[in-house]
């Protein structure tokens, strides 16, 4: 499949010197990345949070799960 990529002029150069200096091409090396990116673990940042993982309230504040959504924070926001 092609695809097009745009990268700023100094990625580029960079990206092409490593090529050189590696001795592969600049299709190969991509796809290395690519393919080392897609295969490293996800950081804590972008794996997925489930219901079952949110944040709880403890103390006098504590608010329900059954209070969680837009509708019923809106509520306990109003005076």
């Amino acid at each position: 499949m092609r695809t097009t990529l745009e990268l700023p002029d100094s990625l580029f150069a960079r990206l092409k010197a490593r090529a050189v200096s590696e001795r592969v091409t600049l299709k190969q090396l991509l796809r290395s990345y690519v393919e080392q990116g897609l295969s490293a673990a996800p950081t804590r940042a972008e794996q997925k949070r489930s219901a079952a993982t949110l944040p709880q309230l403890d103390g006098a504040l504590a608010i329900e799960s059954h209070q969680l959504s837009n509708a019923a924070l809106f509520e306990l926001l109003e005076p």
